[in-house]
C-alpha cells in the first residue's frame, strides 16, 4: 500500500519492551480510569480510530503502553511529522508516517490519504494526536482540527473512540500518567461532537486525578517510587527499627 509504512513486528515488540522499561523511570505509574475501559477486542472485523489530546512529549509513549496492553494483535500506525521521520527513518518500523506540517494543504491530504489506506485493515489501529500541537489540559473547549471528521466520514465501519491522558503529580517525586478513555463517536458525527466527547473525557479524567484515589484507576505499568536513595535507605531504617513494613509510596494514593 503506498504510503503506508511497513512495520517490523521484531522492532515492535523490542520498543514495546524498551517502553515498558523506560517509561516506569519517569512516571510513578501509568493508569486507565476505570469507568469506561475500551474494547478489548483485537479481532472484532472493525479498524480502530483511538484520537487524543496532546499534553506532553510522553504522549506517544503512553499511547505505545496502551496499544501493548489493549491491542496486542492489532497492527498500529500514527502520523509523525514528516522532517522528524527523515531524521529517524526507524520510526516506520513502528508503523509511523510522515506528515508535512509546514504545508499544511499538502500535509492534510497526505494524512488523509495514507490513513484512508491504513484503515482498509480491519486489524488496524490508529492514533491521532488530534489537537495537532502541544495544549494544556486545562484548555477548554478542545478544539480539533478538521483531519479528523474528514477521515471518520470515509471509514463509516470504523470504531472511533476518545482518549483523555493527564501527567499531575500526587504523592511521589514522578508523576503519574493518567489515561481515561470515552464512548466511541460515530464516524458520521460532526467535528463538533468528536470535540464534545474527548472534552467530556478530559473533564472526567480530571476530577478523578484531582481525587488522587488510586483505586479509581488500573494501573497498566507500575513505576518508581520513593525520592532519592540515601533518604529511602533512612525510612526504610527507620520502618525496620519501629517493626514496621516499609512503604515506598509516600501517600495513600498510589498503592
Amino acid at each position: 500500500m503506498a504510503g503506508v509504512p511497513r512495520i517490523s513486528p521484531w522492532v515492535w515488540r523490542w520498543f514495546g519492551r524498551y517502553a515498558r522499561w523506560y517509561v516506569p523511570r519517569h512516571f510513578h505509574a501509568v493508569r486507565m480510569l476505570r469507568d469506561a475501559p475500551p474494547q478489548h477486542d483485537d479481532a472484532d472485523g472493525r479498524p480502530l480510530v483511538v484520537y487524543l489530546n496532546h499534553p506532553s512529549w510522553w504522549d506517544p509513549m503512553t499511547c505505545l503502553i496502551l496499544a501493548h496492553h489493549f491491542w496486542p494483535r492489532r497492527r498500529h500506525y500514527a502520523p509523525i511529522d514528516a522532517a522528524a521521520l527523515r531524521r529517524y527513518p526507524f520510526f516506520a518500523k513502528l508503523g509511523f508516517f510522515g506528515v508535512e506540517q509546514e504545508d499544511t494543504r499538502r500535509g492534510g491530504l497526505a494524512f488523509l490519504r495514507t490513513a484512508r489506506e491504513i484503515l482498509r485493515d480491519p486489524a488496524a489501529a490508529l492514533w491521532v494526536t488530534a489537537q495537532g500541537q502541544f495544549t494544556d489540559t486545562r484548555a477548554r473547549p478542545i478544539r480539533l482540527g478538521p483531519g479528523l471528521a474528514r477521515l471518520a466520514a470515509h471509514v463509516p465501519g470504523a470504531t472511533i473512540l476518545p482518549l483523555a491522558i493527564e501527567y499531575p503529580f500526587w504523592s511521589e517525586k514522578h508523576p503519574e500518567a493518567l489515561t481515561a478513555f470515552g464512548v466511541p463517536v460515530d464516524p458520521a458525527a460532526t467535528e463538533s461532537a468528536f470535540e464534545r466527547e474527548l472534552e467530556r473525557a478530559a473533564d472526567r479524567l480530571a476530577v478523578a486525578a484531582q481525587a488522587r484515589d488510586s483505586a479509581a484507576f488500573e494501573t497498566i505499568l507500575g513505576g518508581r517510587a520513593g525520592v532519592t536513595l540515601p533518604y529511602d535507605l533512612w525510612r526504610r531504617a527507620r520502618a525496620l527499627f519501629a517493626g514496621r513494613r516499609y512503604q515506598s509510596e509516600h501517600g495513600t494514593v498510589g498503592r
